[in-house]
């Protein structure tokens, strides 16, 4: 009886952690699964009486009309430059870095590290004054580098990278200085292929990060020449404010967020692969 009990047991545990994951899965996926719903809702649809998720008669109209009441076409050119430039300018910097603290031997090193790795420690919300002083004396307020300036070196991109540079093996960097390669040789066409997984995880997490900035980019961009698609929501959550306009709002959040949407869709597995190979978790 015991025995019996005790095969049962594992099998209620499954249960109860599929079902909680469910849950859990359906309240993550609801808002977006209404945002998407309202989104093609006419507007005297969405607040119709009985209430019906889905939409009966899908229309574009809440897209024409937001892409339209905003210069989106900027926004996202601003918003490509910004993200694939920073993420650019990132991956050199902590390339060089990481490879400095990983293979080059300098006094003070590891207190150094240590002393780095405390910008981990630090939110970006607690430098946005000091920040912000230091573009606007560089006369760089409203412009793309101004909104790039602050996050062009990434400590957490420093320590993922050494820590992926510290297990290469010594023999390798010896066969490249033998071959004549100088340190950017080396690093380029020894270092940076083997440590690929951790590249396009650091990567993703640049993209989404500042793709999805938005306090930063509000506080020092004034026009679309430089503003990115976050802030140019901020037009239509103010008119939502006042105006309940819904189905506009949903539309121009779905063009915001639908890149990434996207990209996470077709490339999953590869999202998944690249953090489990680099050794992060979430």
């Amino acid at each position: 009886m015991n025995d019996s009990i005790a095969v049962r047991r594992p099998s209620w545990q499954l249960v109860l952690t599929h079902a909680v994951l469910i849950l859990v899965s359906l309240a993550v996926i609801f808002p977006l699964v209404w945002m998407i719903s309202v989104a093609f809702k006419p507007k005297m649809e969405i607040f119709s009486f009985p209430y019906a998720l889905l939409p009966k008669a899908p229309s574009f109209d809440n897209f024409t009309s937001a892409w339209s009441y905003a210069p989106f076409a900027e926004y996202y050119l601003n918003t490509v430059v910004i993200v694939f430039g920073l993420l650019a300018i990132q991956l050199i910097t902590v390339s060089m870095a990481a490879f400095a603290f990983a293979r080059l031997g300098f006094p003070g090193r590891n207190i150094l590290f240590l002393m780095f790795l405390t910008q981990l420690m630090i939110t970006a919300q607690s430098t946005i004054y000091p920040n912000y002083m230091t573009v606007s004396r560089m006369g760089l307020l409203d412009t793309r580098i101004g909104v790039m300036l602050p996050y062009m070196a990434s400590a957490m991109g420093v320590f993922l990278m050494r820590q992926a540079f510290m297990v290469i093996p010594m023999s390798l960097e010896d066969a490249a200085r033998i071959d004549g390669c100088s340190v950017l040789q080396t690093i380029a066409n020894v270092f940076i292929p083997q440590v690929k997984p951790s590249l396009v995880a650091f990567s993703i997490m640049s993209v989404t990060s500042h793709w999805n900035e938005f306090l930063w980019p509000l506080l020092v961009t004034e026009s679309t020449d430089s503003r990115p698609l976050t802030v140019g929501l901020t037009v239509f959550a103010q008119q939502a404010e006042g105006g309940a306009e819904w189905g506009l709002l949903m539309a121009a959040t779905l063009i915001v967020s639908l890149p990434l949407l996207l990209a996470f869709m077709f490339f999953q597995k590869m999202f998944v692969d690249s953090f489990i190979s680099s050794g992060l978790k979430g």
